[in-house]
């Protein structure tokens, strides 16, 4: 499995706006058909610019699904958030193979 991961920072004051879109954008990355589900997460960092850092997590089952995407849809999808946000929000994607996974079972109180 590959994980692509997407992490975008940006001043505070945009949070709210870019949320919005970005659980809108998570859509239509899912609508592809090429991932299995994705995760979107705050990175929980103190940053002294007054800035916000999120991190999306797109699951898919197999690197093809993933060259496939960036074939077909990436370009385009960077073009919307480009138009929509410019240089106001910084992103940078990496790439992460599954090694383990591993999950508690039962209650935990």
């Amino acid at each position: 499995m590959i994980i692509y991961n997407v992490t975008s920072n940006m001043h505070k004051s945009l949070e709210n706006e870019w949320l919005e879109w970005v659980r809108e954008h998570i859509a239509q990355v899912l609508g592809t058909g090429l991932f299995m589900d994705a995760r979107l997460t705050r990175v929980l960092v103190e940053e002294e610019d007054d800035s916000s850092t999120f991190s999306i997590q797109y699951k898919s089952t197999s690197r093809e699904a993933l060259e496939l995407f960036y074939e077909k849809h990436d370009a385009r999808m960077r073009q919307i958030a480009a138009g929509r946000f410019g240089d106001r929000v910084l992103s940078f994607r990496t790439e992460l193979e599954m090694i383990d996974e591993y999950r508690v079972h039962g209650n935990m109180n």
